[in-house]
């Protein structure tokens, strides 16, 4: 009887520590996630000085600029999932991109104070949004794997924790930037 109880609290003490781990890892990765969020939140709250600071002197970006502000709007939203949240950002950075490249065409905006306090602002902030996505990446990935390794994907499935996507970037984001392109437009 007294080998019963010891392998029974054997037994619990493993699954308590199994719960706590998994839990512990699902804390992190939100955390993780809401200090994203927080970077994010003062790239949008930049975007819009930005955007009127160059509109004036790129028209032909016209489009790009649009777009960067609907980007902006649609993540600002409240209640929209992480994973829309992963998928606009992947959308931003690449449009955020080609206005910085398209600037360095303009002379008189490469010269204005303003523009390039903005554009120093936004590279420090793309800077912690890689930090931060790297953190982020880090702890689901270790999240996923508790999820799929015996034997916490047993407890796991158990308290129905779902594996989370990672931020990744997009095919298009993977190419050379063809800064002729964006020129002769």
């Amino acid at each position: 009887m007294q080998i019963f109880l010891i392998v029974l609290g054997a037994l619990a003490l493993i699954a308590i520590l199994m719960y706590n781990s998994l839990i512990g890892k699902k804390n992190q990765v939100e955390n993780i996630f809401a200090g994203v969020d927080t970077v994010l939140k003062k790239r949008y709250d930049l975007i819009p000085n930005l955007v009127a600071s160059v509109e004036r002197y790129m028209e032909h970006e016209k489009d790009t600029l649009e777009k960067v502000t609907q980007y902006r709007a649609q993540a600002m939203k409240p209640g929209i999932s992480d994973d829309q949240k992963i998928a606009l950002d992947a959308k931003l950075t690449a449009a955020l991109g080609s206005i910085t490249v398209a600037m360095e065409g303009y002379p008189d905006l490469k010269a204005n104070e303003n523009v390039m306090h903005l554009q120093r602002s936004l590279s420090e902030i793309e800077e912690q949004i890689s930090a931060a996505r790297r953190a982020y990446n880090q702890a689901v990935t270790d999240l996923n794997n508790a999820i799929e390794m015996f034997p916490t994907n047993l407890m796991a499935g158990w308290m129905n924790l779902q594996r989370r996507a990672v931020f990744e970037i997009t095919v298009t984001e993977r190419q050379n930037v063809d800064v002729n392109a964006l020129f002769n437009r």
